[in-house]
């Protein structure tokens, strides 16, 4: 037959030096080592080698998908740290139970360590915030001073 492969000896084996053409579908050739998965001397515990695909040169390539981040992606990133910070927060208390006197404005209560501590911290952040605002007003004043003057000079 004409689409035959010629016979191969024993000596001109898949990988003997100038050996013939493999028949497809044997498991020897490139990228196998030269190895038949079928011989009684190829190892067992080897694993097939198998080439990757080619990569896609033509014009209908497909394009890569990705996604925008979200308002609500970001607000399930906050929720979640706020909700790991609480949870540190509430162990720190419950592990700081020791009665201390505080001093606040004028009053001395007996508080567990860590409440008073969370107190503080709250206070600092309450002033953080107060300070903050005001900075956003005068920003905004300054903004809509500035779109003013731009619509002055526009007419």
């Amino acid at each position: 037959m004409t689409g035959d492969l010629p016979p191969v000896r024993p000596a001109d084996g898949p990988g003997a030096a100038g050996a013939g053409p493999v028949p497809p579908g044997s498991g020897a050739g490139p990228g196998t080592g030269g190895l038949d998965p079928g011989d009684p001397g190829t190892p067992a515990d080897r694993p097939a080698v198998l080439e990757p695909a080619p990569p896609r040169t033509d014009a209908r390539a497909l394009p890569q998908h990705t996604i925008d981040r979200t308002r609500m992606g970001g607000l399930w990133v906050a929720v979640t740290a706020a909700a790991i910070v609480t949870l540190l927060l509430l162990i720190f208390t419950l592990q700081n139970t020791a009665q201390v006197e505080v001093a606040l404005f004028g009053a001395n209560p007996n508080l567990p360590l860590g409440v008073a501590l969370l107190l503080a911290a709250v206070l600092g952040a309450l002033i953080v915030a107060l300070i903050g605002t005001a900075r956003i007003v005068q920003l905004r004043h300054v903004a809509r001073r500035h779109r003013d003057e731009d619509r002055g000079a526009r007419r």
